[in-house]
């Protein structure tokens, strides 16, 4: 399968990267700067680019099977809905229809699983911006007409893969960690372009 990651050189994009090329898919890495990654293979085409511009989005889309949308901003807004807008707008023009977003728990109806800190320090404050940034994006994909899944990580912890974290859990779900490693979320990510379980959903993973 071939499959264009955006927000490549992020600390999820890489290991969803790493990941992708391991189990043998074809892989283009879309960054500003993919030459961070400081991964060569074969089966890897990493592209510069701004997610900004529609036309060089469009032009990476383009011959490819899949998409996932890793992108990241730290606390700023917008990046994230804009860029998948665009995103979404080059999917239709080239008819590719597999469509994988990365997101965050506690965006949408995943609230109520997030613990006072992370609703009001956090989302309340400190990354209100990335919040709405967030709900906007998932808006966005729900609208989108395509073939999607939005995945909601909670906190992202360093380390190997657990391969034990939760998936698809209510909003009321009790005992989450709040945390899971980079490496289960690409995981994670990377299992819903040959699975149809979350299609049209929005699954929380986390610890």
């Amino acid at each position: 399968m071939k499959v264009v990651v955006f927000g490549a050189s992020g600390s999820i994009g890489a290991h969803v990267i790493e990941q992708a090329l391991n189990q043998g898919y074809e892989v283009t890495g879309f960054a500003r700067r993919p030459e961070t990654l400081g991964i060569s293979h074969p089966n890897l085409k990493l592209v510069s680019g701004d997610v900004f511009d529609p036309d060089t989005v469009a032009d990476a889309i383009e011959g490819q099977e899949a998409v996932i949308v890793a992108l990241g901003a730290g606390r700023k807004g917008r990046v994230r809905a804009q860029g998948t807008k665009n995103v979404i707008a080059a999917m239709k023009r080239h008819g590719v229809r597999r469509l994988v977003c990365q997101s965050t728990l506690g965006a949408g109806d995943s609230r109520p699983a997030l613990n006072f800190f992370w609703k009001h320090i956090m989302f309340g404050l400190l990354l209100k911006d990335a919040y709405k940034d967030h709900q906007e994006q998932e808006r966005l994909v729900r609208e989108s007409g395509l073939d999607w899944t939005i995945v909601r990580p909670s906190a992202f912890t360093d380390g190997p893969a657990s391969g034990e974290y939760r998936e698809g859990f209510p909003p009321t779900e009790k005992g989450l960690k709040l945390t899971i490693p980079r490496a289960d979320v690409a995981n994670f990510l990377l299992r819903q372009l040959t699975g149809s379980t979350y299609l049209h959903q929005a699954p929380g993973i986390s610890l």
